[in-house]
């Protein structure tokens, strides 16, 4: 192994790093942690999504023998959507590498691999917290890129009108069950042959104080919290309706500086769960020679001498698009 540069060895390969990145556990996206978008893997940057506007319709009882109903043939639809592509890089120095066996026994490779570890766990944090970003936009039916510019607007692009819902909160007798049996419906009426195990809502601070605190929740909340232990954090798992409240307090800096809410204030969205195919987060590979035509992964990573040696660029990058395919399922609740 050369000691000049023990990054030319196979353990900082693309396939190792990217092994290495992946094999990072996940520390950020409560999305992810619901795994309400499981992952898949693709082979290309755009994927095609076919619609079938068929009808559920119920068929007759006929007689032993008598001919069998025909099923009529659906429309068909093909939308194609491109996956954006997020790259971001780092360098380790040479400063960084110097003297890193004075803590203890471990060789070169050893001591690289660990500054490199960390190095990964930040880089990784960063994409995760993007593919929380997104994951909320496809739940919202409005992908929204770091700048706040649009990637697709997924009611515009099943021809769908959003449905939002005024819960008008700030009203002593707004009668709250009947406006979460209103979202019930509205959900249960557009899965379309898609089954579901619950509804869940995640709503800003502002809706969940205002929810918690209406005199037609409040017993209901107290009771609920009587029976929580005293350590849990009562502004998860609420259920009211049949719908799960839990408040949502995602956010992120972008490049500007700018923070940005992945909910709006006084806002909640309300989403099916348990669902076989309405959500997904594709993944496409990446732009590297080794991994033309192959099934995507989440995150990959590669390492690069940088000019004279003077240290090494490390190159991380995401092609991730979430979607959800039933965006009339989604349900915009306002706190007015």
């Amino acid at each position: 192994m050369s000691m000049l540069n023990p990054f030319a060895t196979d353990a900082f390969n693309m396939v190792a790093l990217t092994t290495a990145v992946n094999k990072i556990p996940t520390s950020f996206g409560r999305l992810a942690q619901l795994n309400l978008m499981p992952p898949e893997g693709v082979r290309l940057r755009t994927i095609l999504i076919e619609e079938l506007n068929g009808v559920l319709t119920l068929l007759p009882t006929m007689p032993v023998g008598a001919p069998a109903t025909l099923g009529s043939q659906a429309k068909r639809r093909v939308r194609s959507f491109v996956i954006p592509h997020i790259p971001h890089e780092d360098v380790v120095l040479p400063e960084e590498a110097q003297g890193l066996r004075a803590f203890g026994s471990e060789n070169d490779v050893e001591a690289l691999s660990a500054l490199l570890a960390r190095k990964l766990a930040l880089m990784k944090a960063k994409m995760e917290i993007t593919t929380e970003h997104l994951r909320m936009g496809a739940l919202k039916g409005l992908i929204l890129d770091a700048d706040g510019s649009t990637i697709y607007d997924l009611f515009s692009e099943f021809s769908i009108s959003p449905k939002s819902i005024s819960f008008a909160l700030g009203t002593t007798g707004t009668e709250v069950i009947t406006k979460c049996l209103e979202v019930k419906r509205h959900i249960e009426d557009n899965l379309r042959g898609e089954y579901m195990t619950g509804i869940m809502c995640l709503c800003s601070p502002g809706f969940f104080d205002a929810l918690t605190t209406h005199p037609k929740v409040k017993e209901a909340y107290s009771r609920w919290q009587q029976g929580q232990l005293l350590f849990t954090d009562n502004r998860t798992n609420f259920m009211f309706a049949g719908i799960t409240f839990e408040e949502y307090r995602g956010q992120a800096t972008d490049i500007a500086g700018n923070v940005r809410k992945f909910i709006a204030d006084d806002e909640a969205h309300f989403f099916p769960l348990g669902t076989a195919s309405t959500f997904r987060t594709y993944f496409a590979p990446a732009d590297f020679n080794e991994t033309a035509n192959t099934i995507g992964l989440p995150i990959y990573a590669k390492q690069a001498p940088r000019k004279f040696e003077r240290g090494t660029d490390l190159h991380v990058q995401s092609n991730c698009l979430p979607l959800c395919t039933r965006v009339e399922c989604l349900v915009r609740g306002t706190k007015v």
